[in-house]
C-alpha cells in the first residue's frame, strides 16, 4: 500500500492515522483518486507549499476537522513554518469561525507541536 503525499510534506505510512490507512486499504481506488486530486490542486497554481499548508490549516479549522488540522500543522512545520506563523493563521480565522473554535484549534496546534517536538509549543 502506498500512502504518501510527497508534495505535502512527510506523509508516510508510519504517521498517517490508522483509520486513513484502513480506509485506503479497503478502498484503494478512492485513496488513489484522493492522492491524484491533492497533487493536481497543488500543481494548479503558484502558491508555495508552506502557504498552501497554512491555508489548509484554516480550512480544517473552519470545518472543525481536528485530525486533518493536526496533519496540516505537521506538514506546515515540515515546510519551515514558525510557531508564530501557525498562531497567526489560527488567529486570522477567529472572526469567521468564532472564539471557541479558535481556542480549540490553538489547543490542537499546541498538542501537535508538543508531540512532534517537545520544546516547540504554540
Amino acid at each position: 500500500m502506498t500512502v504518501k503525499i510527497a508534495q505535502n510534506g512527510p506523509q508516510t505510512p508510519e504517521n498517517v492515522p490508522a483509520t486513513f490507512k484502513e480506509f485506503v486499504r479497503k478502498f484503494p481506488a478512492l485513496g488513489n483518486a484522493h492522492e491524484s486530486i491533492a497533487l493536481a490542486v497543488d500543481a494548479a497554481g503558484p502558491i508555495d507549499p508552506k502557504t498552501r499548508e497554512l491555508i489548509k490549516m484554516g480550512i480544517c479549522m473552519g470545518a472543525g476537522l481536528e485530525s486533518a488540522f493536526k496533519s496540516h500543522v505537521r506538514r506546515t512545520c515540515a515546510h519551515g513554518a514558525t510557531v508564530e506563523e501557525i498562531e497567526q493563521t489560527i488567529l486570522m480565522a477567529m472572526n469567521t469561525t468564532g472564539f471557541p473554535r479558535t481556542v480549540a484549534a490553538w489547543q490542537w496546534a499546541r498538542q501537535q507541536l508538543t508531540r512532534d517536538n517537545g520544546e516547540k509549543t504554540a
